[in-house]
């Protein structure tokens, strides 16, 4: 996951009416109960609409041509994407900082910096922005959401996890700095991830920095990414995992965190109870539908494409999605995916949601 691709397609999504269960200390993230993604129907229902995120190439040319009939500029989400990443990356760069002990700061600096398209922190602030907020209000917990982020991947590639060798085109934290070091430079981005976003966010009243902490850290705790990290490690080799299993999996271990960023950044832009339960049902479908893509880009793309390791769970003989239902039938999966997630985003301002609607549809049509 190197560049952004954004190929040349347009997805026009028709709204469906379903939300997902919402969830607190109280009432722990949980897997979907009966059919996978049999997403509880809400009673407020909208009518469709139809959302056309990105232009082909030829109609992109049309609509350049038609300027002069006062045709309304398309959502550029490649610069989008570019702006929000540098201002990220900027941040980042200067939060973790190189200095004593030197060793430590260079392993947490090598994971962090090491590129990706950020696409939790920019959740994150296009969430904060969406509900009213400004981007500076949510810069600090997009930063400790790819802190734990990166955390994660470099825990996740240990021999003991995953055994990677590659990560973003480069050799994985524990090849360069040992494994040793490797543990403790996720420890201590996880730990400085809390934080960063106490002492640094900006313009939020300090109730919703709280309430905002205590998200982050149910996303990825035993609620979260531990509890899906844990079944899918215990998942390896079993024969009966079926697809409930295999959802609350993803839902954990990787839906988790993004839905955490998108919370994040409606808490802290201001958003009300109801906007923030929209944003978190919206950003569970993207978490999920991220993973499905994730399982089929594993089986259909190489190495070089992918800027990791290709097919590495066919040979840890883990469950995915293309091995219990097939290629054809985890892309109409994604497909449904997308339309739920973009669903949740009917009854905000469009313009402004169009950076989330663009999102949803590369999740869904990325090639890396």
């Amino acid at each position: 996951m190197a560049s952004v691709n954004l190929g040349t397609w347009v997805h026009s999504c028709s709204i469906l009416n379903q939300a997902s269960l919402s969830r607190s200390r109280s009432q722990p993230l949980s897997p979907f109960k009966r059919v996978p993604m049999s997403l509880i129907s809400s009673k407020k229902t909208k009518r469709p609409i139809s959302i056309s995120a990105v232009l082909t190439k030829e109609e992109k040319s049309l609509r350049e041509e038609d300027n002069s009939n006062n045709t309304k500029p398309t959502f550029d989400f490649k610069s989008y994407m570019i702006q929000k990443a540098d201002s990220v990356n900027q941040a980042l760069d200067g939060a973790v900082s190189l200095r004593e002990p030197r060793k430590i700061h260079e392993a947490m600096r090598y994971s962090l910096l090491a590129g990706g398209k950020r696409v939790r922190p920019m959740l994150c602030i296009a969430a904060c922005e969406l509900v009213g907020g400004d981007e500076s209000n949510a810069m600090s917990a997009a930063c400790a959401v790819e802190m734990i982020h990166t955390m994660s991947l470099i825990h996740d590639d240990l021999p003991c996890m995953d055994n990677d060798d590659l990560r973003r085109g480069k050799p994985t934290n524990h090849k360069v700095f040992g494994e040793d070091v490797a543990v403790l430079a996720g420890d201590a981005l996880l730990a400085f991830a809390f934080e960063y976003m106490a002492v640094s966010t900006v313009g939020v009243a300090p109730s919703r920095v709280v309430r905002a902490i205590g998200e982050l850290a149910i996303s990825i705790g035993t609620e979260g990414l531990v509890a899906g990290q844990v079944v899918d490690i215990n998942s390896e080799g079993l024969k009966d995992v079926g697809l409930e299993h295999l959802e609350f999996i993803h839902v954990h271990k990787t839906a988790a965190l993004l839905e955490g960023a998108v919370v994040l950044g409606a808490i802290l832009g201001g958003g009300s109870d109801d906007e923030v339960e929209k944003l978190r049902k919206f950003a569970r479908c993207i978490g999920l539908l991220f993973q499905v893509v994730d399982d089929i880009l594993d089986v259909t793309k190489s190495s070089k494409e992918l800027g990791k390791t290709a097919g590495k769970d066919l040979v840890a003989d883990k469950v995915t999605y293309p091995k219990l239902i097939g290629i054809e039938e985890s892309r109409e999966f994604a497909n449904k995916l997308n339309k739920e997630a973009l669903e949740q985003l009917a009854g905000f301002d469009q313009e402004k949601a169009a950076p989330l609607i663009a999102l949803a549809n590369y999740i869904a049509h990325r090639q890396n």
